[in-house]
């Protein structure tokens, strides 16, 4: 089993204190204080050497503690230590980490078992650290900040159980600029006798009063993360992945609300998963009215063996506050995962438009006419060829070749050398599909090594698109795709990857693994280390996460894939949904997005061409999924028109605030803008879904303008006041038709 040291990675960024501290310990009061631009985190160890956690919210000062109360709570036991002082419960506390075996009935946070098969430990405060630069983790992602500008800190507080010989390592970064703090827990057995961490979660937020609704992102395949808000009472709401990924069911992203709040007023407290497989996120609401939430690790499937000297690490938390609502708490999250989770080459850079072969010719191509399919995409100006699933192995259906990473020469006609170079010839980058953690059981792979597929013996294996998963939690698994991916990618001028992942995994046993229960965090281990070593060996490969569409958006898989195919769902009018809940969470940077030919394959839709791509046109990573030999003049002439379009919009979208200005799940128009940095411009997009005879005049309302300008319509010369564009909005046209979109640019006049 690994063994992931040491507590902080090498790589842990010093940089100057900032003048007023992030981090600030109050001897006195045993406080200690987070600061950020807008905000404040507090904790404090008590006098038993419990930590309880005092307040999260807009930026104070002074002590919290006084939030605490006290009384004779029936069935809320005492810790021994309080004796007969029936008032101290940790059943009505409000606690940092919370931990199974303390007298607190609630949900914990980490749950632990003995060699003898008890459960409980009793956590207590043992030490506390603060340095400068932001921590990073052994093996898994997590925020980074290399910039002296962000005055980053961390802050390392140390828990132990005596008897146990457990420790905890509970880790804060703050990046007071933009309002994020994060969590990590490292969890280490420093006895001498095996332990067993039966449940691991990272981040617990504990509010002593308050009624909060509850939103969370919800979907299945093609239909993902559509909002979802209902009140957090009486009942312990759970969301959740047991399928191996982060799935297209759930988001590992939540948000707590007051009941009031909307996009622009209201307090709001999110956690974000900084991971890619199996999680909870839990909010409970309790006897007293309090109310807990918390993130991290799943407990199905999970029971991670640790020996004497051995730590687990519960994946990073990213957590922000907001008293402006929705929006603000969106562009905190936006500026934290786009610039200190995504990295290398793309994180900054234009991504290239690109033609993508699947839904133009799924598996039945040649080199021939996937070469007349590059050639109308140079004719239209298209930057890139993406050859899709088929170019490998006996790859010609779902059943066979997956495993099996050799160029099929005899299907292509040609080399793979040979062909990307006339590719390029056209003027046309190259990218290439792979699903590296997948196998055919009809593959030499698996005729050769059947013990490398995660399969129960003595069961047949459930199937998923006719494959299996490959053991990622295994080196020699990792290191065999390591090696035929590199041949590939060694060979030809290949400068994009879309990584793949099409089924769930619902066998879980590893031939080589010691503990069962360590398998699948130990795959998701494994998989980051193979995308660490790719992005290492091809720094300018640009890579897209996907999983059959958006079974794998996290924030996790975004530090190393800076686009995510969001959805196989290419429809324009269900992409209004499923982009608009993805923006709560996630820049729409990341967002990767393409149009597709009409009918839509997957529901039958007819939309504008126009409207298509209005709505792929606001994501980081736009392109065509269709035959282009197909478009009539008209639309090909279209099609170059949207291609100098989006060149001018390209570094808007990654660079500009995005603002969600109104609903496609509760309102008739779905607008959203992109707002400069200085506020002098704004990109607009609004669609109508559905039309209306004798339709009422429907109004969009801005956002992000300065009150006290004028700003003029760059295609038609019209000013306007600001304040009336925000507080009234701008008529959009009339017209007949469902899924109209209208675009329009302004720029700020005067001074």
């Amino acid at each position: 089993m690994p063994v992931w040291r040491p507590l902080l990675c090498s790589y842990l960024i010093h940089v100057k204190a900032s003048t007023a501290m992030s981090i600030v310990f109050d001897d006195s009061a045993r406080t200690i204080t987070l600061s950020t631009r807008r905000s404040t985190y507090q904790m404090q160890i008590d006098r038993y050497g419990f930590l309880l956690h005092l307040y999260y919210g807009r930026r104070t000062s002074g002590c919290m503690d006084y939030l605490l109360t006290h009384a004779d709570r029936g069935f809320s036991p005492s810790p021994y230590a309080a004796r007969d002082d029936r008032t101290y419960s940790l059943d009505a506390l409000p606690l940092e980490y919370p931990v199974e075996g303390v007298g607190d009935f609630r949900s914990p946070a980490l749950s632990v078992r003995d060699a003898r098969g008890t459960f409980g430990c009793d956590l207590r405060y043992v030490r506390h650290e603060v340095s400068d630069g932001k921590y990073g983790l052994p093996g898994l992602p997590a925020v980074y900040s290399t910039d002296e500008a962000d005055h980053a800190q961390t802050l390392s507080v140390t828990l132990r159980d005596e008897r146990l010989g457990l420790e905890v390592t509970l880790l804060y970064g703050v990046l007071p600029e933009i309002d994020v703090i994060t969590r990590a827990a490292i969890v280490r057995n420093e006895g001498d006798v095996d332990l067993t961490v039966e449940k691991a979660q990272t981040a617990c937020l504990d509010f002593l009063s308050g009624e909060y609704d509850l939103v969370t992102f919800h979907g299945r395949h093609a239909n993902e993360r559509i909002a979802n808000r209902v009140p957090a009472d009486h009942i312990r709401h759970v969301i959740s992945s047991r399928r191996g990924t982060s799935s297209h069911q759930y988001n590992p992203m939540m948000i707590l609300a007051d009941k009031g709040a909307d996009e622009t007023s209201g307090r709001c407290w999110s956690m974000s998963f900084v991971y890619s497989g199996d999680f909870v996120g839990e909010v409970e609401h309790d006897q007293y009215d309090q109310t807990r939430m918390q993130l991290g690790l799943s407990d199905e499937r999970f029971s991670y063996l640790l020996h004497a000297g051995e730590q687990l690490v519960a994946p990073e938390v990213i957590m922000t506050f907001s008293n402006e609502g929705f929006d603000q708490l969106s562009q905190n999250l936006h500026r934290c995962i786009g610039r200190h989770v995504c990295r290398g080459r793309y994180r900054d850079a234009s991504r290239p438009i690109v033609i993508n072969s699947w839904e133009a010719m799924y598996f039945d191509f040649s080199g021939d006419t996937i070469l007349s399919l590059a050639r109308e995409a140079a004719d239209l100006g298209i930057d890139m060829l993406v050859l899709d699933d088929g170019w490998f192995g006996l790859r010609n259906n779902d059943c066979r070749g997956l495993g099996d990473w050799t160029v099929n020469e005899t299907k292509l006609g040609y080399r793979l050398p040979e062909f990307v170079e006339k590719v390029n010839a056209l003027g046309l980058r190259f990218g290439l599909w792979f699903e590296p953690e997948m196998v055919n059981e009809d593959s030499d792979l698996y005729r050769a090594h059947p013990d490398w597929a995660l399969t129960v013996p003595g069961q047949a294996p459930v199937l998923g698109r006719s494959q299996l998963v490959l053991d990622f939690s295994r080196r020699e698994v990792r290191e065999n795709i390591f090696e035929q991916l590199c041949a590939v990618l060694d060979q030809a001028n290949v400068e994009y990857v879309k990584w793949d992942f099409n089924r769930s995994i619902s066998d879980v046993y590893s031939a080589a693994a010691e503990s069962q229960g360590n398998v699948l965090y130990d795959y998701v281990l494994g998989l980051y280390e193979f995308l660490e070593r790719l992005t290492a060996r091809y720094p300018k490969l640009l890579i897209e996460g996907c999983s059959g569409g958006g079974g794998r958006f996290d924030a996790g898989m975004l530090y190393y894939t800076p686009q995510i195919w969001c959805s196989d769902n290419t429809d324009a009018h269900e992409r209004l949904s499923i982009q608009y809940g993805t923006s709560f969470g996630y820049p729409v940077s990341a967002v990767s997005a393409h149009v597709s030919a009409c009918p839509n394959e997957r529901n039958g839709r007819v939309t504008p061409m126009a409207t298509r791509a209005a709505v792929a046109m606001s994501a980081g990573g736009f392109g065509y999924e269709l035959d282009l030999g197909k478009l009539t003049d008209g639309e090909k002439d279209e099609v170059r028109r949207q291609v100098v379009e989006y060149h001018k919009l390209d570094h808007i979208v990654r660079e500009w605030d995005y603002h969600r200005l109104s609903s496609p799940l509760t309102d008739p128009v779905t607008a959203w803008s992109f707002v400069s940095p200085d506020a002098s411009e704004t990109h607009v997009t609004a669609v109508v879904s559905l039309a209306e005879a004798n339709a009422p005049t429907r109004y969009v309302r801005l956002r992000g303008l300065i009150p006290d300008s004028s700003y003029r319509n760059v295609e038609t010369g019209t000013i306007y006041p600001a304040a009336a564009l925000m507080d009234v909005g701008i008529p959009l046209p009339l017209s007949v038709g469902d899924h109209r979109s209208y675009v329009f640019d302004l720029e700020r006049v005067g001074e």
